[in-house]
């Protein structure tokens, strides 16, 4: 693959809110390409993953995908495990005090992490490093020889930090130090490139590169990458509402899932979440433009791709065999779970007991929204009496086979 195609297929799925930020990083990486081909290395490329949670979705590996691109073109990739880093709580995305965690629930959540990572990077590429190992060394006099670079101005204009001055919430000054740390983890492994998203845009591009060049050393790259929507298209995905697509699922689960989500939001799904390089997306979403493509048929290779990238060609060619016979030619699946139908259940009951809904309150909506069928035929009403054996529908794709 030739610089620019490198170039364009690296800056694919960036957003920087700003044409000549988005310019000057692009022309930096460029020569940064261009001055590592000619001393014979690689570029040193990270990205840092406070695990506050183990329960992922296809949204946290946006920055994975892009991390397995550098890979991909021979550069080498650090995972950096932010173990101190989440003992504050990355305030950049919140309006609110995050919750710290203890040094052993970052390490535990790290572990499991780093496993769900290897879906998408090449483990046998991966240097896997914790920022506890250089962060817990530090004194306090090189915090304050680090904080002497940046003004609490700088903090304050923050659009998260703002609102909450504005509305006379607190900002705890520890919130502040958290720039800090993620800055002296791209001098401590000597970066040239930083992967992250649009929140960490502060960090990566103002207190990284600040604090690199004060400490002597030529400033990191940010690759700041847009935030991938849920199947909803609209918001940023995220388990809390109930529009993400989780890991651990499967096959049949998640091609269904991005099947569901809307036209609009495919680019975005294009760009950040498939192994396709920037020529081979803008191959695609021209065919769709012009009419030679329908958009259902692209988004089954979409899904199909997507699906493969966690699972295998196997499996998603199978989850694709059958979402066409359940969804397009109207069949039931071949394979769907068993629930044993108790006396005196209702419909509520057996919807959550059986798994098909995540509360009552979920399976309320559901069948408020005559979103429940049992044999076919809808059901609307959480206290009644369960009918009879039979399959039992919810939403779209789940079913569950009720038996006596």
């Amino acid at each position: 693959m030739d610089l620019e195609e490198q170039v364009a297929t690296l800056m694919q799925g960036t957003e920087y809110g700003d044409a000549a930020l988005r310019q000057a990083m692009e022309t930096e990486l460029r020569e940064r390409l261009i001055e590592a081909d000619k001393a014979g290395r690689p570029l040193r490329v990270y990205c840092g993953f406070d695990p506050r949670t183990t329960d992922l979705h296809i949204g946290h590996t946006v920055p994975m995908r892009k991390l397995r691109q550098f890979q991909d073109f021979g550069h080498e990739v650090t995972f950096l495990v932010g173990t101190f880093t989440s003992l504050i709580g990355d305030p950049s995305d919140k309006d609110k005090l995050r919750p710290q965690l203890t040094l052993e629930e970052a390490e535990e959540n790290g572990r499991t992490y780093a496993e769900q990572a290897y879906r998408v990077l090449d483990k046998t590429k991966i240097k896997v490093q914790f920022n506890a190992e250089w962060l817990s060394k530090l004194t306090f006099a090189d915090v304050i020889h680090m904080a002497s670079n940046f003004t609490v101005q700088q903090f304050l204009g923050r659009e998260n930090f703002r609102l909450r001055f504005d509305k006379g919430d607190p900002i705890y000054l520890h919130e502040t130090f958290y720039a800090l740390m993620q800055a002296y983890d791209a001098y401590a492994l000597k970066a040239d490139v930083q992967v992250g998203g649009t929140d960490q845009l502060f960090n990566i591009v103002t207190a990284g590169r600040k604090l690199m060049s004060a400490m002597g050393e030529k400033p990191n790259i940010g690759v700041i990458l847009g935030i991938l929507p849920g199947t909803d298209g609209e918001i940023k995905m995220s388990k809390s509402l109930g529009n993400h697509i989780p890991l651990n699922t499967n096959a049949e689960d998640m091609y269904g899932k991005v099947m569901s989500v809307p036209d609009k939001a495919m680019p975005d799904y294009f760009r950040m979440v498939t192994r396709w390089t920037a020529s081979e997306v803008a191959e695609r979403l021209t065919a769709i433009e012009s009419g030679k493509v329908h958009p259902r048929d692209a988004k089954m290779e979409l899904a199909r791709e997507i699906t493969a990238v966690f699972y295998s060609e196997a499996e998603a060619e199978q989850a694709q065999a059958e979402f066409v016979r359940v969804f397009q030619k109207g069949k039931l699946p071949e394979d769907m779970p068993e629930y044993a139908l108790e006396a005196g259940q209702t419909v509520l009951d057996v919807l959550e007991a059986g798994g098909l809904v995540s509360s009552r309150g979920e399976g309320r909506r559901l069948l408020k929204q005559n979103g429940v069928r049992l044999d076919g035929d809808t059901l609307s009403d959480p206290d009644q009496l369960f009918p009879h054996a039979g399959v039992l529908q919810a939403g779209k794709r789940r079913f569950l086979k009720v038996v006596e």
